[in-house]
Order: structure tokens, then sequence, then C-alpha cells
């Protein structure tokens, strides 16, 4: 049973400081109910959340103000269901992150954070068609296993993957790295009607966060730590695309990279990336397995 007043407050706290669980933690420890927060002595809140003097103070004044505000009735309105860290719904595979969302704000089908498996497909924003020949090759086996894919909303591989799955009728998650207000960039957006209409989008966000470029970054070990495995199609070797991966060896996930042809910049991540230990991968059902032997040793 979910206390609505502990969820009240801390809907109000994260509209106005959207941190991670651990970067709470320390407040959490002193107020687990979040009862005494707007009660706090500036130099506590200072202290428990990390901030500035000034941070604190204007946290303070915004913080109070947000508790007056109908945050609840405003995002049932526009369809956005919070899950807090202590939902029933919130995944429970991000719970084992390093730094979990403290909330997660979800649009479209929260029975698609139920199902068993999900698998990412990601790749870079300037993608070829390589891309998307792997998938021609790799995404209907997930689909017909009823895999969940998950991918970043982003151009290139990311919108590949969203719209072949939902192409080929499977299920599929969009992680954003802004808030639900915001639809970037703006030539997905056909992407987004389609993923809130029939699918599902997430963000750590407040919906009216815009984009910021470590957003992305921070969005790259969620799209990870909801999978239980990661496939890179097409990379540069230093990109977005690694960065994620990076996530997921660091997380414990399985990670499959389509090799490349040496001729191709967008081979070298993927590469480079086997050379280090990753699977390669050309075929859905070497995935397929895999998931299965993950389950069986549970």
């Amino acid at each position: 049973m979910i206390n609505q007043s502990f969820q009240q407050r801390l809907l109000a706290l994260h509209y106005v400081l959207p941190i991670p669980l651990n970067r709470l933690q320390p407040l959490l420890q002193v107020d687990p109910e979040l009862a005494e927060c707007e009660r706090m002595h500036i130099h506590q809140l200072s202290r428990l959340l990390n901030l500035t003097h000034e941070r604190a103070r204007k946290f303070k004044d915004a913080y109070v103000k947000a508790l007056g505000t109908p945050l609840i009735q405003a995002y049932i309105t526009n369809n956005i269901t919070p899950l807090p860290f202590n939902h029933p719904n919130y995944p429970k595979q991000l719970s084992t992150l390093y730094d979990p969302p403290t909330i997660l704000y979800a649009k479209g089908r929260l029975d698609y954070l139920l199902m068993d498996y999900h698998v990412a497909v990601i790749g870079a924003r300037n993608a070829s068609d390589y891309s998307k020949d792997a998938m021609a090759y790799i995404l209907p086996p997930l689909v017909k296993h009823d895999v969940v894919i998950v991918s970043g909303l982003a151009k290139g591989a990311d919108a590949m993957a969203h719209q072949f799955t939902h192409e080929l009728g499977g299920k599929t998650i969009g992680v954003l790295g802004h808030g639900h207000f915001i639809r970037y960039p703006k030539e997905n957006s056909a992407i987004y009607d389609i993923m809130e209409k029939h699918h599902l989008t997430l963000s750590e966000y407040p919906p009216y966060v815009t984009p910021e470029k470590w957003y992305f970054l921070m969005r790259n070990r969620l799209i990870s730590g909801l999978s239980q495995a990661v496939v890179i199609t097409e990379a540069k070797e230093k990109s977005g695309t690694v960065n994620t991966l990076q996530h997921a060896l660091d997380n414990g996930r399985e990670v499959f990279c389509v090799p490349g042809p040496i001729t191709s910049l967008l081979s070298l991540g993927p590469n480079q990336s086997l050379l280090e230990g990753a699977k390669p991968v050309w075929n859905g059902y070497q995935i397929i397995e895999e998931l299965q032997g993950i389950a069986s040793r549970k």
C-alpha cells in the first residue's frame, strides 16, 4: 500500500529537484516520510542534499510552493503516471543501479514494465541501412518470443528499432533524456505519436524538463538497466551508444554487437567492443537462447 501523503511530498520534491535516489537517500534516512522537510533549517537541507546554502534556500521555497500544486491531477490530465521508487510497478532491475531514478514518469503501456524479457537495441544517430538490415535479422525472433524492445527514441538506429518493432506487432519502450512535454528530436514526432498511443515512454525527469547533453548520458544507464541484454548495431568508437554499452557491462548485462565492415567508421564501436568481450550477433535467436539461459540459472 502506497502512502499517498508521502507520494505527494515526494512528487513535489522531485518536481523542483529531480535528482536520483542515491542523492536523496541522506534526507530520507533522517526524514523517511518527508514530513519534516519543509520545516528543516537551510543548513540541514544544504548538508543532506549536498546543495549550496543559496540553492538549498531556493529549493525550500520552491518545495513549499509545489506542495500546494495539484501535481497528481496535472499528471493524470496529461496521461502521465509517476512511478516512485516504492511503487509496485517500478522496475525492480533498476534498483540494482548505483543511482536509480527516484521517480519514473510513464506514458502508455505500463504492463510492458512487468514483462519477463527486455532487450535494448541501440546504435548511431546517423545509422546507415546496415542497421536496418541487421534489425531485419535480429528483431523478428525477439518479437515472436514477446521480448520488449527498449531504445532511446533518438534519431537513427533508435527510431529504426521502435518503428520496426511496431511494424512487426511487437512491444517497445522509449527512454527519454527530457520530460514528456518535450519531443526531441523534432523529426521523430511521428514516432512519438506511435509510442504514446501504442507503446510506452519513460523519463526520470518531470514533464517540463528540457533536453541537456548530460541528461542523455544519464538516460543511457536506464536503457541498459531496464534490459537483460543490449544489442548494438552501429556506433562510432566514442559515442553515447558505447557509453550505454559500458553501463551494461558495469551492471552485469549481456552485450551483443553486430560485426561490421572494417571500412565503416560506424563499425569501430561494435568491432572494438567485440575485441573487449561483447558477443557477436547476426540472428535474434542467439539472444533468445541467452535469455533462456539466464532464466534457467535463476
